[in-house]
């Protein structure tokens, strides 16, 4: 069905079309021993490429799933400072850091970002993007954000202050599309509108309309929002008023 592959689409959003938009946004390199996912990385080929074994990026970065990575994640791709290369007999001396005792601890050398995780280090204060009733909520798999329904030309308001990055219909499953970029760290799409109020470059504060709501390449008139965080999907309710 139509609205079957439009949510699949949607679920797809963070690993498959906003490659050139987080390298526009300024995403910091990271340091020795870690890997940004790229577009058409499995952890199969990232540890091929490291000479690790899969096993080890796996244990490292805590995968639960190992075939849903996203592009943008940092993965560890070298043994923590404190992990036996015994655990690790594929890493190189190039690669792998000298073997101590002590149990694994997460890096805290000052050039080394932290792993990924879904709590993010810092925070950002949303106001609601549009009124109008959740019909969907973030599970961070098949919904990488919020559904909102509302009827057509309902005012759509940047959720924080921010730049335009992307304004445009490119996206397909998308149409009508708004993604903001808040500072080093967050992102917020806005996904469906009927007509786009705002262009590339330009600069909201927060509460300014932006959109109006619509049903642009999908069934019914709706408003998808999302919240990335260093290029990953996080549940927006955490960081939205309650209601």
């Amino acid at each position: 069905m139509l609205a079957k592959r439009i949510r699949r689409g949607i679920g797809q959003f963070a690993c498959a079309t906003l490659v050139a938009l987080l390298a526009a946004c300024g995403l910091p390199p990271v340091g020795p021993g870690f890997y940004r996912v790229e577009s058409g990385d499995t952890v199969s080929k990232i540890a091929r490429d490291n000479r690790q074994p899969v096993q080890n990026i796996v244990r490292w970065n805590g995968l639960s799933n190992p075939n849903a990575i996203e592009v943008g994640q940092v993965l560890r791709v070298a043994p923590p400072a404190s992990t036996s290369t015994a655990a690790a007999p594929a890493a190189t001396a190039a690669t792998a850091p000298a073997p101590r005792a002590s149990r694994p601890a997460r890096p805290t050398a000052p050039d080394t970002p932290p792993k990924p995780t879904a709590v993010p280090a810092t925070s950002i204060s949303l106001i609601w993007p549009t009124n109008g009733k959740v019909i969907r909520t973030f599970d961070g798999r098949d919904s990488k954000g919020i559904d909102i329904v509302n009827a057509a030309g309902t005012p759509v308001i940047a959720a924080a202050a921010g730049k335009v990055v992307y304004a445009g219909n490119g996206l397909r499953g998308y149409g009508n599309l708004l993604i903001l970029k808040h500072n080093g760290d967050y992102l917020t799409a806005y996904a469906h509108n009927q007509a786009l109020l705002v262009k590339e470059g330009q600069a909201v504060t927060q509460g300014q309309q932006i959109a109006q709501m619509g049903n642009s390449d999908n069934d019914r008139v709706m408003l998808h929002f999302e919240l990335r965080y260093q290029g990953r999907s996080i549940d927006p309710a955490r960081e939205l008023p309650p209601r």
